[in-house]
């Protein structure tokens, strides 16, 4: 199920909700499956923050659009990223965001209306 974000209205999901344990999965799900449709609008996937999540995870964007193709729902993607990822890798891309990128995670919630 694609987002359609072209009303500009319509955003993917905040970097902070999590899918299981992963931050950013659910943030970056949306925005590959919005490119995949065409419905991406001014939105950039992959864009630096997704590469920096998907780097330390140890996966790649084309293994991320391959997961997208093959797992439709939020739980099959999650455990499809278990099953190439450990915990470790998780909390590392989690800590990133949540200490490097914090700025950037606020200023998308600014900029997409949610509460900080």
């Amino acid at each position: 199920m694609a987002t359609d974000f072209r009303d500009g209205k319509t955003f993917p999901r905040r970097g902070r909700t999590p899918i299981g344990d992963a931050l950013w999965l659910a943030r970056v799900a949306d925005k590959a499956r919005a490119a995949a449709a065409g419905t991406i609008h001014d939105y950039i996937y992959p864009c630096p923050m997704d590469k920096g999540v998907m780097e330390r995870w140890g996966i790649t964007p084309h293994d991320f659009d391959a997961a997208i193709r093959a797992h439709a729902t939020d739980e099959s993607l999650h455990a499809w990223l278990l099953a190439r990822t450990t915990p470790e890798k998780i909390a590392a891309a989690n800590a990133w965001l949540l200490d490097e990128k914090q700025e950037n995670l606020d200023r998308q919630d600014a900029e997409e209306g949610a509460t900080v």
